[in-house]
């Protein structure tokens, strides 16, 4: 059996609501030999009679029955695709998938989120967590919309990576400590450390903040969760680097935990961040969480 063509499908049942072939071709705007043809090439397909003429009505067979059956809710099926494609494109609706670092998702995402709910309630954000080279390769796959990634990053073809956000990077550690107002790499590196995990941009940072200095420490524990990283600082196992969002308490994040003492660095450390997605005029959807975090670009 051929592909069923859903203009034909519309005929078969127009014919059958409106019980003849002439009322059909006037409700469709066909001339009467289309209807005809429509009815003809679907009975070759299906390889049996769908409409039995009688004197003053045309009706459907047992086998028209089926088909005009299915023939219905195929096309609901198809007027509510295209509903759903219309308002997508309008941008009363649409799917955004974003991925970013744990700390972007605690601190720098929630104001953003909150803003396209409120403006755009119909689209849907999907977060996930995922390093800078993960979240460029899925931008350049098709399968991610936005990226929050570190900077500096190679020139990918077909991606836009722009500065969004500088954020310092500040010393946590231990409030029981009785640590410097302003914390060096020396000192640093002779406490305990918790530090990131080697595959992310962060790591390769400190890194290179404790080499200029001549210091190679060890960490106790390399982790990628920050969240997690703070609690282990709260309970006195060590000290670690991370970035400090400014602003981060009035954009909703938790308050400050008294078990835990920041302090500056020096020499200062930053960690830049951009954001990325796929060039070429984004989806509507797309465009409005793009907007709002560009709302929360530093100055």
């Amino acid at each position: 059996m051929r592909e069923l063509n859903l203009d034909r499908l519309r005929t078969l049942v127009a014919i059958v609501d409106l019980g003849s072939f002439a009322a059909a071709a006037r409700a469709l705007h066909l001339a009467p030999p289309t209807v005809s043809l429509h009815i003809s090439e679907l009975e070759s397909s299906v390889g049996a009679t769908l409409l039995l003429r009688q004197r003053s009505r045309v009706r459907p067979s047992g086998v028209g029955e089926t088909l005009v059956a299915r023939a219905r809710q195929l096309l609901a099926d198809a007027e509510q695709a295209l509903e759903e494609v219309k308002r997508q494109v309008q941008g009363l609706e649409g799917r955004v998938r974003l991925g970013a670092s744990t700390g972007a998702i605690a601190y720098l995402l929630p104001q953003a989120l909150e803003m396209v709910g409120q403006r755009h309630p119909g689209i849907d954000v999907q977060v996930m967590v995922l390093t800078s080279e993960e979240t460029l390769a899925r931008l350049s796959g098709g399968t991610l919309d936005i990226g929050l990634v570190a900077l500096p990053q190679a020139a990918v073809d077909g991606l836009s990576v722009k500065p969004w956000r500088r954020d310092p990077v500040m010393a946590f550690v231990p409030a029981g400590w009785n640590a410097p107002r302003t914390v060096t790499p020396q000192w640093l590196a002779a406490q305990p450390l918790i530090l990131n995990a080697p595959n992310t941009r962060l790591s390769r940072l400190t890194t290179e903040w404790f080499a200029a200095a001549g210091e190679h420490p060890a960490a106790r524990i390399q982790l990628n969760f920050n969240d997690a990283v703070k609690s282990l600082v709260a309970a006195g196992y060590g000290a670690t680097l991370l970035p400090h969002e400014v602003g981060q308490q009035d954009m909703g994040g938790p308050p400050a935990d008294p078990r835990i003492a920041m302090r500056p660095l020096k020499p200062k450390l930053w960690r830049p961040l951009g954001i990325a997605h796929r060039t070429g005029e984004p989806e509507p959807a797309t465009r409005y969480m793009l907007e709002a975090l560009w709302a929360l670009k530093q100055a």
